[in-house]
Parts: C-alpha cells; structure tokens; sequence
C-alpha cells in the first residue's frame, strides 16, 4: 500500500509536515476587501488581522476547490499510489465534505476514504500527521481508519471568544445576545459539538473565571486518557502563555499554536482556546 493523505490549509502545517513525501494540501480562500488570499501563500498572521481591523467588512471564505481535490486523486495512480485519505475541515463549519463524496466512486483505482473529522486546526493535523506515520509503519488500510475514528470521536477544541460582534455577524449568537454580553462582560465559551458545527457550550461572567473554566473543562475531558493537548488562540499570545503556566501548575503540558484565519474570521482577534486529541 501506498497512502496519500489530503487535507487543506485549515490544518496548522508545520514546514517539516508539510515536506512529508504523501501530503497533499488544498489551499482555503479568504477575501478581504475584494482581494483573495491563502495563509501561508501571500499571507501572514499578522497580515491578516491587520487588515481585517482595517476592513469594513468581515473577511469571507471560500470552500477549498473540488477540482483542485479531483487533480490530486488523478495523478496519484501515475506516482504509485493506491489508497488515499482525505481529512479536511469539519462538515459542520464548511459544505466541502459533502460536495466530495462523489469522487470516491469517479477514481475507482484508488482506494479512498473521507472520514469527517469534526474539528480543524492541531487535532486536525495530530490526524494527518498519525495517518502519515501509521502508513510508515505499515499498519493496513482499515486499521488506520478506525484509529481515525477512535481519534475523530475524542477530538475537541473548546474556545473563548473575545469579540462577540464578530459571534454576530458569523451567527453565532444574536445581536441582543451579544449587547447583554457586553455590558455583562459575558465571555462565551464555544466547542465543536457532535455534529462537528461551532456553538456556544457556555456563557461564563468575566474571561478570568472563563479562563478557569477552559481548564476545568479541559481536565474533565482529558480524564480518561492520554490526549495531545495544544492552546490555540487568535493573536492573543500573552493570554496563551498565561494558560500555558495555569496548565503547567496542573502538570499539562501543551504547545501554543496560533489559529487559522478561517477560524479566527469568526471569533475575531483576542480569543484563546485548547484543542485535544486522543493517544491512539
């Protein structure tokens, strides 16, 4: 067996990574002020929150491109590929998942798998990077899917959004909702559910008792295992250091990884967040 494994630029992809011989990357839009950029392209962090305070407007995405994904699946029967899988951003924030399923059957000389991973940025690319080692080691096709699943099923990043205008116009709570927020200094706390869709888990007074929370939660949800821990946040790194040291106290240890800018279109810029994934 030789593996392929796809995902797209909502995975936080290291250089090494993404030098891995068998990854393939799909690039994700983002317009700002009519001009479309990719991070990591043409790009930056720091590029891109600067332009959205300067905007008028929300930067939008786009889904990545369905025919960028089919080119991949066509030319890799020609480098000796016979399997492939696709692990993208979760069919919960983004229609693409369902737009691909057809292709499975349009590259029968492939052997193919979409799993929906429910989730994006590091537990997202903690499943790229373990799909990509197991296939070195030689683990076979169906026992590295169900490794996918029992990591998809524990996967979770818990969120605590800064800005609520930005909760707003992405959604996510209502415009009463987000005014009562503000002169209460509520501090919404979010999560992928089930479906892998964005929603409020909890509204907490203050950011320091949410902060306390995200670490009771992310306690909670690491209690039955061994669990990649990574704190994400959207320019925010003070406030992830901070969380960094209240985790440390607690015998955690985790890295700070910035969000991508498809995320942080939604939740605007001070927010931090943890994202686990199970040891499988």
């Amino acid at each position: 067996m030789k593996l392929a494994v796809i995902t797209d630029s909502s995975a936080y992809l290291s250089e090494d990574l993404r030098r891995r011989e068998g990854l393939f990357v799909l690039d994700i839009p983002i317009t700002i002020d009519g001009e479309t950029y990719v991070e990591g392209v043409n790009l930056t962090p720091e590029d891109f929150y600067a332009k959205m305070a300067a905007s008028q407007a929300l930067p939008t995405t786009s889904q990545p491109s369905v025919a960028q994904l089919d080119e991949i699946l066509s030319s890799l029967p020609d480098k000796g590929y016979t399997h492939a899988i696709g692990l993208f951003l979760s069919s919960g924030i983004s229609g693409f998942f369902q737009n691909i399923q057809y292709l499975m059957e349009e590259h029968s000389d492939l052997t193919i798998a979409f799993p929906d991973s429910k989730i994006t940025s590091v537990p997202l690319t903690s499943m790229v990077r373990n799909a990509l080692d197991w296939a070195d080691a030689g683990v076979d096709f169906e026992t590295m899917l169900n490794k996918l699943n029992q990591k998809i099923a524990k996967s979770n990043a818990f969120i605590m959004a800064n800005d609520l205008n930005h909760l707003v116009k992405g959604g996510r709570l209502s415009n009463g909702s987000a005014i009562l927020g503000n002169l209460l200094s509520i501090k919404p706390i979010l999560y992928f559910n089930e479906e892998g869709v964005i929603t409020v888990y909890e509204k907490v007074r203050t950011e320091k008792k949410a902060v306390k929370r995200l670490v009771e939660i992310l306690q909670e949800r690491t209690a039955d295992g061994d669990y990649e821990i990574a704190i994400l946040h959207t320019n925010a790194l003070d406030k992830a250091r901070e969380f960094q040291q209240l985790l440390a106290v607690l015998g955690l240890s985790a890295e700070i990884v910035p969000l991508n800018s498809v995320i942080a279109t939604h939740l605007g810029e001070g927010g931090i967040a943890f994202g686990i994934t199970p040891i499988v």
